[in-house]
């Protein structure tokens, strides 16, 4: 305890939230529409499979033996 106390206080450490606000969005303030929250998800799914298929370029093998595992659980899927 005495180590503590000469080294002075810990540095507050940062918490890993959800990234979320715990308080309710009022639209007055400012909030996004679904129009433009629609708008944003497009254009992250867009880029999402962009870096999808260029990590598959890249990586060829990798991507050929995901290809075959996927096949392979459709073969075995039971409706």
């Amino acid at each position: 305890m005495a180590d503590r106390d000469k080294r002075g206080p810990e540095p507050a450490r940062k918490s890993r939230g959800t990234g979320r606000s715990t308080k309710p969005l009022d639209r007055a303030e400012g909030s996004e529409t679904d129009e433009e929250r629609r708008r944003r998800r497009a254009q992250f799914l867009r880029e999402l499979n962009e870096a999808k298929e260029l990590r598959d370029r890249v990586q060829p093998r990798r991507a050929r033996a995901a290809r075959m595992r996927q096949q392979m659980r459709m073969r075995t899927f039971r409706w």
